[in-house]
């Protein structure tokens, strides 16, 4: 190669990878970051396939992003593959695997009839410190997959390693901002726990001046001692149904036993009274009909409501905050794309935003990473004054 072409070639070398570097440091959402680094570890090694995994602690993937493969082809490959053959490797060993035939190698297992057929292959695990997060994978170092002692090279390999130590960073940044929104819900749940406890307190108060009021009028007003106590069977009952009912709500969602649209009926039942109590914004939810969708998919609605739902109470200052969730059927416009799917809607009449100008909040963030880690379409509608929209489109099936 001559020597300007062999600058220009290590320029571009260079560049795609201050991007997918830089995009770590401007703190992009995860998938767009993880995606940049897949994408430029394909050019930069000169790799026909990548994949990317991130593993979901049950035996499959979280996430799953490929370069090379088309929207057709992945559709036909099927559902997220498992944790099996030289995958199943990867989330297991520490060390990076440079393969130049991986069909002749004793842990291969099998691809579905659709997957393209691969003969160089190189992964290495994406892992903080011990702990692996994730692999990153290459394939066939040729167009053709099918060069003679076609193989990756160390530098190949350098250069991996590199991209893999940045999707990292990604991940624990991910990591780090999940568990600061499960305090955020948790802290959210025992400030709901009080309220609840000092409205059930107030209804505890008022049987007990009722109680003294009968007691005051047995000897001279027997008629309305009667009616003092009547009222105190009614207060009881209001407020032993009042706490029994905080205290089922406020447990952890069950979504394996009480089904999504359950879950959610119970988590909006539960702020509405609490900040209903205190002239807080009212809460509705409407379900019709209910979705009926995969554990992983269900586990996305439920956290894109919580969080939506929590953006609408702390920042909407709104009067009215509704919920609504509804299976998507044939007929509906948007089936083509979300067939079997499901459609929720949060919606407030608050104050509003700049969606356009406002749209990079760590909020809406979370809501599309989780959109897309099932392959689904979160978007956000809102103008100062006119209140916010948020609209969570997903599939039936896989993404």
């Amino acid at each position: 190669m001559p020597p300007n072409q062999g600058r220009a070639a290590g320029l571009a070398a260079m560049s795609e990878l201050s991007e997918a570097v830089l995009a770590v440091a401007r703190h992009l959402d995860t998938s767009t970051v993880l995606r940049t680094i897949l994408r430029s570890a394909r050019e930069l090694v000169g790799a026909e396939y990548a994949a990317l995994g991130v593993p979901d602690g049950a035996g499959s993937f979280a996430r799953f992003l490929v370069e090379g493969v088309s929207d057709e082809q992945w559709r036909r490959i099927g559902p997220l593959p498992r944790q099996h053959g030289m995958l199943g490797v990867m989330m297991q060993d520490p060390h990076p695997q440079r393969l130049a035939d991986i069909t002749a190698d004793p842990r291969f297992n099998w691809w579905p009839a659709a997957h393209p057929q691969l003969r160089g292959f190189l992964g290495v695990p994406i892992r903080d410190g011990q702990e692996i997060l994730g692999a990153l994978f290459l394939g066939n170092t040729d167009p053709d997959g099918v060069g003679e002692g076609e193989c990756f090279t160390q530098e190949d390999e350098a250069v991996l390693e590199i991209l893999a130590a940045h999707a990292a960073i990604a991940l624990t940044h991910a990591r780090l901002y999940e568990r600061e929104r499960e305090l955020a819900i948790t802290t959210e749940r025992a400030r709901l726990a009080r309220e609840l406890h000092d409205a059930v307190a107030q209804k505890l108060f008022a049987l007990r001046l009722t109680v003294q009021a009968a007691q005051s009028l047995i000897e001279t007003e027997p008629t309305r001692a009667r009616e003092q106590l009547a009222q105190v069977g009614a207060l009881a009952t209001e407020a032993a149904t009042e706490l029994s009912t905080a205290v089922g709500e406020l447990r952890a969602p069950d979504l394996a036993g009480d089904g999504l649209a359950e879950t959610l009926r119970k988590q909006v039942a539960v702020v509405d009274r609490a900040h209903a109590a205190h002239g807080g914004p009212r809460v509705a939810f409407r379900c019709c009909p209910p979705p009926h969708l995969p554990p992983t998919h269900d586990q996305v609605v439920l956290r894109v409501a919580q969080e939506a739902l929590h953006n609408a109470l702390r920042h909407a200052h709104a009067q009215r905050i509704d919920l609504s969730l509804c299976a998507i059927s044939e007929q509906d416009a948007e089936a083509e794309h979300f067939p079997g799917g499901a459609r929720l809607v949060v919606r407030d009449d608050g104050v509003g935003f700049d969606a356009g100008t406002s749209g990079r909040g760590l909020g809406l963030v979370s809501m599309r990473e989780r959109a897309d880690s099932v392959g689904g379409r979160l978007t956000v509608r809102a103008k100062p004054g006119e209140g916010t929209v948020i609209e969570l489109e997903v599939p039936g099936g896989r993404g």
